[in-house]
């Protein structure tokens, strides 16, 4: 770089916004040879010039700002590190002041505020806070006591309790007299209901018994039949009849008859039919001629017979073996007895009774089967009368045998005489 000989002293004026330099010399190598490229370019080489300050301008200013900010942050830098000195010596002294201060007030031994809290809550002071909150409470606790005691004890109109207690007494015992009135008509309630229960339970129990009485009369009934059926069978057989049990077998529209007899059905064509009804229950006597017409009309017979486990038993108003309507006839049968003979003579008089209809009474002695009836039913009363006496005597029990094997051997022989009667009074099915 060269040194700028100056011929005059340059002057630099501000006028306003502008600067005016005159008489400057600029001896820079590098300013004199931007200015000799750009005017040789054909730039100005004055504004080139003023470019050129300008921009020298602003970068002084930019290294100038950077300088001031380098020197504010090392005097800034400065500044806080005597401050964080004084300050930290500062807080030292006063952290060391405030834990003297707190240790003075919340020392465990001679702190202010331990020996204030042991004064007001220690259970050894009198002034302690807790007793004295108990003691107050303790003094109106018995003095609220005392007031409620004289209010409900009170019975003072001026007692502002008194008429609650009064409306309380009174609704007491109006509730104690309805739950008394309550409890009587509910003890009366569980009385009747009670009363009900039993009769419900006797009622019960009598529907028990019945359907008991009702099982046990069914299976009488049955054996009852049964024994019926096997005497019948053995009767017809000697007679040379057909005989049926046919209690469970339909009829023309129902199961009434009980047993059923073809006369002479053994020899030939049936010649007359008989129906027998059994009958362990009590019916009463248009009851029984009801089932007996019914069994006539369900099993197709010309006479209908009863049969009944004892006399007692006969619907009210009849007798054994005695025609009734000329088509019924009722028949007292024990079959826990050894003697079947009126049951025997029932048969008999029922099959000579069909008999003498079908066979419209040519030939037939009526005269004399009436009469050998008569002698029949006669023999049979005294056999039933001499029973009775072997009941009522046991002195005269093998005289009475003797004498009721000959009735009951007189009876057969004169059963067999109607038999022989009718048979030769009737004519044969089919005979001219």
């Amino acid at each position: 770089m060269e040194a700028a000989t100056p011929l005059r002293h340059a002057h630099v004026g501000i006028f306003g916004d502008r600067l005016v330099v005159d008489g400057l010399v600029i001896d820079d190598e590098c300013a004199v040879r931007l200015v000799r490229e750009r005017a040789e370019a054909g730039d100005d080489a004055a504004k080139v010039v003023a470019d050129a300050v300008e921009i020298g301008a602003r970068i002084l200013e930019r290294e100038q700002a950077g300088a001031n900010a380098d020197f504010v942050r090392a005097e800034f830098e400065r500044t806080a590190h005597e401050v964080e000195s004084g300050f930290s010596e500062r807080a030292k002294q006063v952290a060391d002041e405030l834990g003297r201060k707190v240790d003075e007030v919340f020392g465990p031994e001679s702190g202010h505020l331990s020996k204030a809290l042991q004064r007001h809550f220690s259970d050894e002071s009198d002034v302690a806070v807790q007793n004295r909150v108990r003691d107050a409470l303790t003094e109106v606790t018995a003095r609220l006591r005392e007031d409620l005691l004289k209010q409900f004890a009170s019975g003072d109109e001026h007692n502002p309790l008194g008429d609650f207690k009064q409306s309380v007494v009174r609704m007491l015992q109006d509730a104690a007299q309805r739950q008394d009135g309550n409890l009587g008509r509910l003890e009366e309630r569980m009385t009747a209901l009670h009363l009900q229960l039993q009769s419900l339970r006797d009622e019960q129990v009598k529907h028990e018994e019945l359907d008991a009485e009702r099982e046990r009369g069914t299976a009488k009934g049955r054996t009852f039949e049964e024994a019926v059926f096997a005497a019948i069978g053995s009767i017809a057989a000697a007679q040379g009849d057909d005989c049926d049990a046919v209690g469970d077998l339909m009829g023309a529209t129902r199961k009434t008859g009980d047993v059923v007899v073809d006369v002479d059905a053994c020899r030939g064509p049936a010649r007359g039919r008989i129906v027998f009804e059994a009958k362990h229950s009590k019916l009463s006597k248009p009851k029984a001629f009801e089932e007996l017409d019914r069994a006539m009309r369900e099993r197709d017979a010309d006479f209908a017979v009863m049969v009944v486990p004892a006399e007692d038993s006969l619907p009210a108003r009849t007798r054994p073996l005695h025609e009734y309507n000329g088509d019924k006839l009722l028949v007292a049968y024990e079959p826990d007895g050894d003697d079947r003979l009126a049951l025997e003579v029932g048969y008999s008089l029922a099959r000579a009774r069909v008999l003498m209809t079908r066979g419209d009474g040519e030939g037939l002695d009526a005269a004399a089967v009436s009469e050998a009836v008569e002698r029949t039913l006669g023999a049979l009363e005294d056999v039933r009368r001499i029973k009775q006496q072997l009941t009522g005597a046991e002195n005269g029990i093998d005289r009475a045998r003797s004498i009721l094997d000959d009735m009951a051997a007189r009876v057969r022989s004169l059963l067999e005489q109607i038999d022989e009667l009718v048979t030769a009074g009737t004519p044969a099915d089919g005979a001219e």
